[in-house]
């Protein structure tokens, strides 16, 4: 069995609290939950559509450092700031992972790391065979 290995992604603003982006072991990849914020430290978006995208964008890149992608998530997990901004954060992740769907659960939660914060989403991917 090989010991966990975290992973910093370059072109990923580094995290302000004691985590790494992700874990791998074993041909699994564990994120942390991804925010929308960009490579200066800027909110990506005002709205949950646009930082449903940024975030997202953020996942794709951690996923690439841990040699994975979209394609390859097997389960997510959603965090809202209101349930009433589910079907804006739905449509936008039904464009980025088109036919691709992993299991998800999807849920409102009192606050995220920063006001401004309207979604984080992590990940369970699997590393691709050759």
């Amino acid at each position: 069995m090989t010991a966990p290995e975290p992973v910093f992604p370059d072109g990923v603003l580094a995290p302000f609290a004691p985590l790494s982006p992700a874990m791998t072991w074993n041909g699994l990849v564990f994120t942390s939950g991804q925010i929308p914020r960009g490579t200066e430290g800027e909110i990506l978006g005002e709205t949950v559509t646009e930082q449903t995208h940024g975030v997202l964008e953020r996942l794709r890149l951690v996923l690439e450092a841990a040699g994975t992608d979209l394609k390859h998530v097997i389960r997510t997990t959603v965090y809202l700031t209101s349930i009433d901004d589910f079907a804006d954060m739905n449509a936008a992740y039904k464009e980025v992972f088109g036919d691709h769907a992993p299991t998800r659960t999807s849920v409102e939660v009192s606050a995220l790391a920063f006001p401004e914060y309207l979604v984080e989403i992590d990940a369970i991917a699997v590393t691709p065979s050759d």
